[in-house]
């Protein structure tokens, strides 16, 4: 997995390129997945480069040497899994048509990916406003560009269907529901990724795309007094 925002320290470490840099990036990998599950455990203040490096194998002074700090590894944490579940959205809706269905592959593929990483979840959630200054920036730009990839579909679906509802308080709310799964799913009772994907869909799309004036729209009205 290749991590362009570490190419610059490679260059300046004259680290040689073709096999010898992927061999470099999948430890990198190997290192970012240990550093995970510290962060996981430990919680980011909790942890220390020490912990850091004893998990990964990597002497402590091979970690200071590629980064500088442990907000450098919840970054890369962070910006590696934000670009890999959108580069792999982007491939996914590159095939769907139906504006309904692409609503059904952008949940399909978040549900399917943090399920296969629970822990990465985590740390993002409990994580999310710890990094600050260019690589906080950085990651927000990210997640706005997620956003509007979703924000985008629902905009698409209300379009050909001609559907009235706030897609911003839509897509807040597919997130709200897509986003704390990991405090409850128990894989042995609960569906797999590809149910709960339906399920959730399922939930979803039958509000937004109930009519404005079915027996759903509460507006105007009162409580009904007990």
């Amino acid at each position: 997995m290749a991590i362009a925002a570490i190419s610059a320290k490679r260059s300046a470490t004259r680290l040689p390129t073709g096999s010898a840099a992927r061999s470099f990036d999948r430890r990198l990998g190997e290192i970012l997945r240990h550093a995970t599950d510290v962060f996981y455990e430990k919680g980011y203040e909790g942890a220390s480069m020490r912990d850091l490096s004893r998990a990964s194998g990597m002497s402590l002074a091979g970690l200071y040497h590629y980064f500088e700090s442990k907000e450098k590894l919840l970054y890369l944490i962070q910006r590696t899994t934000f670009r890999t579940i959108i580069d792999r959205v982007q491939e996914r809706l590159a095939v769907g048509k139906d504006p309904e269905e692409r609503v059904r592959i952008f949940i399909s593929n978040h549900l399917g990916y943090f399920l296969a990483n629970k822990k990465a979840m985590s740390v993002l959630s409990h994580e999310d406003d710890t990094l600050k200054n260019g690589y906080g920036q950085e990651i927000a730009a990210i997640k706005r560009e997620y956003y509007r990839i979703c924000l985008e579909l629902l905009e698409d679906l209300k379009r050909a269907k001609g559907l009235e509802f706030p897609a911003r308080i839509a897509v807040l709310s597919l997130f709200g529901m897509m986003n704390w799964f990991y405090t409850w799913h128990n894989p042995r009772v609960d569906a797999d990724a590809e149910a709960l994907s339906r399920q959730m869909g399922d939930i979803f799309l039958s509000g937004i795309t109930r009519p404005a004036g079915g027996t759903g729209n509460l507006r105007g009205r009162r409580p009904r007094k007990v």
